[in-house]
């Protein structure tokens, strides 16, 4: 059995978590005879910079695409208006097309989805990413003091509550993410529909970090052969501890004299350098550079550990970062946190790093121990990984999915 697919998207195809997170699940289902139109938001800047590169990528798999105009301002009234005119193109594209399953990345996509399964019976697939009302007022991006904020919040919560009852099956990020689903009376009566899809990785796309492949990083960075490299991979923004990374760092470099702290992120350098200068930290042992996606992976072998902190908030229960697969998949060790997700019980398990339970100097302590007594080698580090994070098997659970749900 295979599926006519209406995928819905606010993030662009265009975009870097498009390329990463949407096409490369699209393409393998496509290509076990899953039939997928691809409905996205695409900002103009990156449209006309990739979009015919991406056009091809899709013709190329076999994926039709759809792609309409993201808005940004103002704020919330250019969200509604996206949001509106998602529905229509879906719409009009289910009769066009007539689609047995609607799958939807997020609140915004699934208005739409929830739309078509009322109106003409098509299955919904509710794949959530987590508990985005909640990400935005923890993130201070829609403050409750605010009465239009507050208004809103209120709206997506009862949008979220419409779709936990409507839904015909749930993706969720992570264990932790859908044990808390399971509490809320919509899904009292059904808790086999919620299936469990960490963010995966193209392991193709992210190799091993040999040998050869280490000291091409640091010659092209110049980074001395026998320093020890701290890295951190993406944005930071709001949800990330800048400032806690780098109170580590200053105690990563007093146990080793040539350590570097290596940024692979889009963001300003100059914000990064001013948060480690207020902690006496030497501009020189930072090393801040952009990168394509192709790029990512050669810098990342420069690495002896990947560090990612993130705020433990109630919504990041349900987060599941995507750099910690790449990070893995590369052979690194990884200092992380607990209270995100279900990171704490995925390192524990692989034995592949620590997290963090104290953002203090005795806990920084204490986790510089236990990595120092972690065993195994980069490559059994990325063969622990590939059981959680192998995009393959995230196609064949969305593949069970569709199945499940044309069955």
């Amino acid at each position: 059995m295979t599926a006519r697919v209406l995928y819905i998207t606010y993030d662009g195809l265009t975009d870097p978590l498009g390329q990463s997170q949407v096409l490369p699940y699209l393409a393998g289902l496509a290509a076990v005879g899953h039939r997928i139109t691809v409905l996205s938001c695409e900002k103009p800047g990156r449209m006309a910079q990739d979009g015919n590169r991406m056009r091809r990528q899709c013709e190329a798999a076999g994926i039709g695409w759809t792609p309409l105009a993201y808005h940004k301002r103002p704020p919330i009234l250019s969200s509604a208006l996206d949001a509106a005119a998602l529905q229509r193109a879906a719409l009009r594209l289910h009769r066009e097309q007539s689609f047995d399953i609607v799958h939807c990345r997020s609140y915004i996509p699934a208005r739409a989805g929830l739309a078509l399964k009322r109106r003409f019976g098509v299955k919904l697939l509710f794949d959530m990413r987590g508990f985005w009302p909640d990400e935005k007022v923890e993130g201070n991006n829609w403050p409750l003091a605010n009465p239009l904020y507050r208004a809103v919040y209120r709206y997506f919560k009862r949008l979220e509550s419409r779709l936990l009852r409507g839904a015909d099956h749930i993706v969720s990020l992570t264990e932790a993410g859908k044990a808390q689903l399971l509490t809320r009376p919509e899904l009292a009566h059904d808790p086999a529909q919620i299936t469990v899809i960490p963010c995966c990785v193209d392991f193709d796309h992210f190799p091993l970090a040999t040998a050869e492949r280490r000291k091409s990083a640091r010659d092209r960075l110049a980074i001395p052969a026998d320093a020890h490299v701290l890295a951190y991979l993406g944005s930071l923004g709001a949800w990330y501890m800048l400032d806690e990374m780098l109170d580590f760092f200053k105690l990563y470099q007093s146990r080793h004299d040539a350590a570097r702290f290596l940024f692979v992120t889009p963001d300003e350098p100059h914000a990064i350098r001013l948060v480690a200068a207020a902690r006496g930290i030497d501009p020189d042992r930072l090393l801040i550079a952009a990168a394509t996606r192709d790029e990512v992976p050669g810098l990342l072998a420069a690495a002896d550990l990947g560090i990612f902190f993130i705020r433990p908030v109630f919504s990041k229960t349900a987060s599941s970062p995507t750099k910690m697969g790449e990070m893995l998949a590369v052979g690194l060790p990884i200092l992380a946190n607990a209270g995100v997700g279900d990171v704490e019980a995925m390192v524990e398990d692989m034995e592949c790093g620590v997290a963090v339970r104290d953002f203090t100097s005795e806990g920084y302590t204490e986790a510089l121990g236990r990595l120092g007594s972690l065993d195994g080698s980069p490559d059994e580090r990325r063969r622990k990984a590939l059981p959680w994070f192998d995009v393959k098997l995230g196609i064949e659970r969305y593949d069970r999915v569709y199945r499940s749900l044309l069955g």
